[in-house]
């Protein structure tokens, strides 16, 4: 209906456990008219920091994401990029982590979002934001957040829309990443009771 009334549309997700590519597949699957223009989303707003900084990841995501990083130089890593993980957060890969940040002068720590917690089918999952702030702690290092609430996120998804902050609404179902991120980057927000919401 959004698409039908001549609004332009923008897909903001804090999804880190695939590809655009895969997340607009399985939105096609789901009868949703959907492009992967349509989608902001942290891995390919990342990858640009990654390549205008010239820095070199080493990767705490999950394997399916991997693809996203593909064209980024992974040798001799001078920053950590971490995101939802899943199954890969294992004591062993977060203290591979921790040891690369404590041996760097300047640890860089990218986070493609800070939620605490997400729900799938099953239940509620620990998000990306709580191992991030295990990171932060452990490094005394301060985390770059490149997805939801970052303003930079909502800014890159309002120059996809070509309108200023003022003449859109974010919807979602997280108060402080959707409808507080949004507002600050000076936007109206509506949050639904559906999905997290508690």
């Amino acid at each position: 209906r959004i698409k039908a009334s001549g609004l332009k549309l923008q897909l903001c997700t804090n999804e880190t456990q695939e590809t655009r590519e895969n997340f607009v597949r399985k939105l096609r699957g789901l009868g949703f008219d959907i492009s992967v223009a349509e989608v902001t989303a942290p891995a390919p707003a990342a990858c640009r920091l990654l390549k205008e900084r010239g820095l070199r990841p080493h990767l705490l995501v999950h394997d399916d994401l991997v693809a996203e990083f593909a064209e980024l130089d992974k040798t001799n890593p001078n920053c950590v990029v971490l995101g939802d993980a899943a199954e890969n957060f294992t004591y062993a890969n977060l203290n591979e982590a921790f040891r690369l940040l404590i041996g760097m002068e300047k640890p860089i720590l990218i986070s493609l979002g800070k939620g605490r917690y997400y729900k799938e089918t099953d239940g509620l999952k620990l998000d990306v934001g709580a191992y991030m702030k295990a990171l932060e702690y452990a490094c005394d290092v301060q985390a770059e957040v490149v997805g939801k609430p970052s303003k930079r996120f909502f800014e890159s998804a309002l120059a996809e829309l070509g309108v200023p902050p003022e003449h859109a609404i974010m919807i979602g179902d997280d108060i402080v990443n959707d409808v507080g991120g949004a507002q600050q980057c000076g936007m109206r927000a509506l949050q639904v009771r559906t999905g997290k919401y508690r």
